[in-house]
């Protein structure tokens, strides 16, 4: 995932006109200070294209996580102005998916389930704590509008003796016209990783 995100594709963003990509993804841009403001999962972030640079705004954070730095440049890169398409599938179901997310690429929902384990009330509270609203799927789920753009949904199921706990993640169909396949991944991981972190 390393090369997925290189000053080419800040250059690519310096490029293009900043009406037409606040548009496109739904964000903001600063002229006085040359960046985008865009938010991600109730956050602001700042992308400065031309000093290769994204923060979290009003955060004293050194960087910004790289996989969400990845799904970040990306979706100001490629995002539609296009309407949901309200159908929910896993990875699998994006094109090329079933090759694609498995060894390497294997979402790793794992993160979400050994910090929870069968304590559905906890997974509830830090999903509420990052804005999820409860829908009627699995054990439980919640749905996060991860930009104005890209909805997600998690999936929980408690274990019993026969199988482990499990959880899932979902995404409107209409992810694959705004990101290509190695860009969700990264979107995927950076979700399991806020889930993932029990508070």
């Amino acid at each position: 995932m390393t090369d997925l995100i290189t000053p080419i594709h800040y250059r690519d963003l310096v490029e293009k006109e900043p009406e037409e990509v606040c548009l496109r993804a739904g964000c903001l841009y600063d002229k006085d200070r040359q960046c985008y403001e865009l938010e991600v999962w109730g956050d602001v972030y700042n992308i400065f294209p031309h000093e290769h640079r994204i923060q979290q705004y009003g955060k004293d954070v050194p960087r910004v996580h790289e996989y969400l730095s990845i799904f970040i440049i990306h979706y100001l890169l490629a995002a539609a102005e296009i309407v949901l398409e309200n159908e929910w599938i896993s990875e699998k179901d994006i094109p090329g998916g079933t090759t694609f997310y498995r060894g390497p690429h294997a979402i790793p929902t794992g993160l979400i389930t050994k910090t929870y384990q069968n304590d559905i009330e906890v997974f509830s509270r830090r999903c509420k704590a990052l804005k999820g609203e409860p829908m009627d799927m699995g054990d439980v789920a919640f749905r996060f509008q991860i930009t104005r753009h890209i909805p997600a949904v998690v999936l929980y199921w408690q274990g019993d003796e026969d199988f482990p706990p499990e959880a899932k993640l979902l995404f409107d169909k209409s992810i694959s016209r705004h990101l290509a396949t190695d860009v969700i991944f990264a979107l995927a991981v950076e979700m399991c990783i806020r889930l993932g972190q029990a508070q």
